[in-house]
């Protein structure tokens, strides 16, 4: 199931390039996005009949015509993945001379919650005269509260995926300080249930700025997949449902400029952009 939020936080499930308005249908609203949605994911194995049953009687709209919001508003956390592929690590010592380690040494790091926007909003560059740049990733929000999950239970405690951008200036400072800027993770276009996704670890996915391919990989090339790494933060810290975990960008990250239009896409899930400016 894709799980929507459009036109100011209106509820809706899409299928067959159309989503249908469903906020009546459950116990949603549109003033609190966070809040309701986590009644969802809480509830959702006894809502989900209810839902698909009343598909054909709700309003509907073209995909075209609405306005997509993030779908996971204001997480409690962003959890992200450092070089969690290996020609991205290759990559960032060839331009960087930074990638001495990987996730593996690494761990994780956090980004701000206030950082995320939605498919077609914009990205805010802060210092034009830095460089920023683009990276690709799949993510997911968590469905139960989780703490010392290993690997093999991984896929209980995760609600579904969808696609996230992780802008980044580079610099000297801190990972959290360089990715936090607001408008930094752009995240969309809806969640897709991971019912729908099967496994994970097997996405293709591209990203384009303007018309060019700037990456173009494949989750299992993924140093540690989706489930372990969520082992590893769930180690460390208590997940709770709505978070998000993000698993880290491949090769090909680029920089963006003030105009550029940047779109990802990911199999199984689908695809959005974004705008650049200042």
């Amino acid at each position: 199931m894709k799980i929507a939020l459009f036109n100011d936080f209106t509820l809706g499930i899409v299928k067959d390039d159309q989503v249908h308005q469903i906020d009546e249908v459950v116990e949603w609203n549109p003033q609190k996005p966070q809040e309701s949605l986590l009644h969802i994911i809480e509830n959702f194995e006894e809502m989900k009949p209810r839902i698909e049953e009343s598909l054909a009687a709700t309003k509907s709209y073209p995909i075209s015509e609405v306005k997509l919001n993030p779908p996971v508003p204001k997480p409690g956390k962003i959890v992200a993945a450092p070089v969690n592929y290996y020609a991205h690590q290759e990559e960032m010592n060839e331009q960087f001379s930074n990638a001495e380690y990987t996730v593996e040494n690494l761990g994780f790091f956090l980004k701000a919650p206030s950082s995320i926007i939605g498919p077609g909003d914009t990205v805010k560059i802060p210092f034009p005269e830095r460089r920023t740049d683009h990276e690709a990733e799949l993510a997911f929000v968590v469905g139960k509260k989780a703490k010392d999950i290993p690997a093999s239970e991984a896929s209980d405690y995760i609600f579904g995926y969808f696609a996230l951008m992780d802008m980044t200036v580079r610099g000297k400072e801190d990972r959290p300080w360089r990715k936090s800027f607001d408008t930094f993770t752009p995240i969309g276009p809806w969640i897709v249930t991971a019912d729908e996704i099967g496994n994970p670890n097997e996405l293709g996915f591209n990203l384009w700025v303007n018309e060019e391919v700037r990456q173009s990989a494949n989750t299992k090339d993924l140093i540690y997949d989706c489930y372990k790494f969520f082992e590893a933060a769930s180690k460390v810290m208590t997940l709770e449902p709505g978070d998000i975990i993000t698993t880290g960008t491949p090769e090909g990250v680029g920089p963006i400029t003030k105009g550029d239009q940047v779109r990802i896409q990911i199999d199984r899930i689908g695809e959005f952009t974004v705008s650049v400016d200042y």
